[in-house]
């Protein structure tokens, strides 16, 4: 991905430069060529007026009343409301014997202007000058034309006009172009982006979708929006998921019971061997009560491994709604009452009411029953066993705390592995999917869990949680 980007942003620099480079080129000629058109028009007008000069030198009859007459011409944007052409005579000497805009150059001396020089030589004369050496936009044009009688050259008529005539048209045609450059420009901008947001994003999502499945994690299928070719990439990662997590999951699954069990299993086949031998009825009824505390055993574990496949099994979390953890807690306490008062412990509470939170009430309900049923096993006897909640920042910390030995650091750092569960000395040994549990419902809700040594005594276990917020 990161190389494509490179690549995508080399493309776009290079045709940014192309795209600058030809805005420059087409403005850098633009005045230029808009100028040599004008000049192209002014010959033509200067050969009429110098063969008109040719017949009759008298050109006050051609001009007079020129500049009084207005214009209604629009041509393309510009409006042109006046004649903005003049033209001057001299005589095969240079000397200004008409001039149809200064007046006051009559009787001047124009044998040395570029138009004039030329011109009387037989040669292509014009030249631009500026009536303001200061203002670039006071150019003038001149272009010269020969005046003939019998053959002979006997002066020049020159045409001229102001630059600045010129100048709105070259404007209009340089917005023109900018404007025309730059939505091409933006354009292929936009498609970049689009292609970007519609195929690339969505690949980027899919990658760390990947990513997330190699490193175990349980995440959504993520939403890479309507394109027909990412969704069927997104479904099809999705599927080999669910595949290759179901074998892998059969294949543990299989193995660690097999293993678990194994233990259980042993005990009941050892007893009910020796119940087959004469024994007192006091040994025979505890070899029986061994059966039937191996089974419950594993009954539990088959119910507890049933209930963490179901959980496993979902990639996000489903059912949510928002609820009060109070209210939830205090249903959980209610339950475990009687296992508590039985091995003399006791439940206390301190949740703030309300405490509204969104998720899946049923499943973090039997997570807190979990963590309360550790409690309750790894309390002393006549201690208490804490269910608390509070808000820190955006985040809910459910906790349970006891008042037992407290858990050894190198238990607790593989409390949530599954069927691991540290023996306690007067309390037995539990079959390590409880904390399991736990931990897959604290990740459900996009959280973590934890368990530790607490400072002040016991053992303290942790979901925290982030508040999500309801219409997620």
């Amino acid at each position: 991905m990161r190389l494509t980007r490179v690549t995508l942003l080399f493309i776009t620099l290079i045709m940014g430069a192309g795209f600058y480079r030809l805005t420059d080129y087409l403005l850098e000629d633009l005045e230029t060529q808009t100028l040599q058109a004008t000049e192209e028009a002014m010959i033509d007008t200067a050969q009429i007026l110098a063969n008109l000069a040719g017949k009759d030198p008298d050109l006050n009859k051609v001009f007079e009343g020129v500049d009084e007459r207005k214009l209604s011409a629009k041509i393309f944007v510009v409006a042109k409301e006046n004649v903005g052409l003049n033209a001057y005579l001299t005589d095969e000497k240079g000397i200004v014997l008409f001039d149809s805009g200064h007046p006051e150059n009559v009787g001047k001396d124009f044998s040395e202007w570029s138009d004039v020089y030329k011109t009387l030589r037989g040669k292509y004369g014009a030249r631009s000058t500026r009536e303001d050496e200061s203002k670039s936009d006071s150019s003038v044009m001149f272009v010269g034309a020969p005046v003939n009688q019998d053959g002979k050259i006997v002066g020049c008529l020159s045409v001229y006009k102001a630059q600045k005539d010129v100048l709105p048209f070259v404007q209009d045609r340089r917005k023109t172009i900018i404007w025309s450059v730059a939505l091409i420009g933006l354009g292929i901008l936009a498609l970049i982006v689009a292609v970007f947001m519609w195929l690339f994003r969505p690949v980027g999502k899919l990658t760390a979708y990947a990513r997330a499945i190699t490193r175990g994690e349980r995440r959504p299928k993520p939403q890479v929006g309507l394109g027909r070719e990412v969704n069927t990439l997104a479904n099809a990662l999705h599927d080999m998921r669910e595949s290759l997590e179901g074998r892998q999951y059969a294949e543990r699954y299989i193995q660690t019971l097999t293993h678990e069990l194994k233990s259980p299993l042993a005990a009941i086949q050892g007893a009910a061997e020796l119940l087959n031998e004469d024994m007192p009825q006091s040994d025979r009824a505890k070899f029986v009560g061994n059966i039937r505390n191996q089974t419950k055993r594993c009954e539990a574990m088959i119910h507890q491994l049933l209930e963490l496949s179901t959980l496993e099994a979902q990639s996000h979390l489903e059912n949510s709604h928002e609820f009060d953890l109070a209210t939830c807690g205090r249903r959980v306490l209610s339950q475990l009452t009687g296992l508590a008062e039985s091995t003399g412990v006791t439940l206390d509470f301190d949740i703030p009411e309300p405490l509204q939170f969104f998720g899946n009430e049923p499943l973090l309900g039997s997570a807190l029953t979990h963590l309360l049923e550790n409690g309750i096993q790894f309390s002393t006897r006549g201690g208490t066993v804490l269910l608390a909640a509070r808000v820190h920042e955006d985040r809910v910390i459910l906790s349970v705390r006891d008042e037992g030995a407290g858990i050894p650091d190198f238990a607790a750092t593989r409390a949530f592995e599954r069927f691991y569960s540290f023996r306690s000395e007067d309390r037995g040994k539990g079959n390590g999917l409880g904390l399991t549990f736990v931990k897959e419902v604290a990740e459900l809700h996009q959280g973590k869990a934890r368990i530790f040594r607490h400072e002040g005594g016991g053992t303290e276990a942790r979901m925290e949680l982030p508040v999500i917020p309801a219409s997620t």
